[in-house]
């Protein structure tokens, strides 16, 4: 038997769609009995952590799924709390839950980025990192105001080397462009993601334009 909902297409985008169907139990006396109820259901762009419990003598893991994008990620108890404690540093410039995993997910390979191309391996994200990243972008003039706009815009800056890139760049805009305080502001807040080009083509393409000086 098969039970079917439907919903206008209008009403989908934010709301759950949901199958259900019984399957007819196998082998049994009686040929009308149910053995289950199976239900699926999507829910576009939602991530969550969920409590993955097996029957099983294995240690306990935890998988941050994305519907949307189809991806997922196993983490052991350990991880777990690291990823707890990078959200929690988050946490302070009023995004949900969904919105920190996303931009963590995002950040460290775990949610398709554009930005990175084929480039970014999964890695669980170093909250030392994200805290460093963080306190270095306040030095630069920026607020929690300001840092929360960016992040939006920008996740992918908390995967970004902080050194080699964020660091490099910026004193690049300076000693080039004479970019610094209220411009350098003003421009991080426009385009991002200038803290994270670490290629310079010179008009001569290498497919690296996410990443690309010849952006600026």
């Amino acid at each position: 038997m098969l039970g079917k909902s439907l919903v206008s297409p209008i009403s989908t985008v934010d709301s759950v769609t949901r199958l259900c169907f019984s399957t007819p139990c196998i082998g049994t006396a009686k040929s009308g009995a149910v053995c289950s109820n199976v239900s699926f259901s999507y829910q576009p762009a939602k991530y969550m952590i969920m409590d993955v419990r097996r029957q099983s003598p294995y240690p306990r893991k935890w998988e941050i799924h994305s519907t949307s994008q189809v991806e997922s990620l196993v983490l052991s108890d350990d991880d777990k709390k690291t990823w707890e404690a990078c959200r929690q540093a988050l946490s302070m410039f009023s995004f949900s839950d969904e919105e920190q995993d996303k931009m963590l997910g995002k950040a460290f390979g775990h949610i398709h980025s554009p930005y990175w191309g084929e480039d970014r391996k999964k890695e669980v994200p170093n909250i030392d990192t994200v805290n460093e990243i963080l306190e270095y972008l306040r030095t630069l003039g920026l607020s929690n105001d300001d840092l929360s706009k960016l992040l939006k815009k920008f996740p992918e800056v908390l995967g970004c080397n902080l050194e080699q890139e964020l660091k490099t760049n910026v004193q690049l805009l300076e000693k080039e462009w004479g970019i610094q305080g209220k411009s350098l502001r003003n421009l991080l807040l426009r385009n991002p993601k200038v803290l994270g080009y670490n290629v310079d083509c010179k008009g001569d393409c290498i497919a690296k334009c996410t990443r690309c000086w010849v952006r600026f």
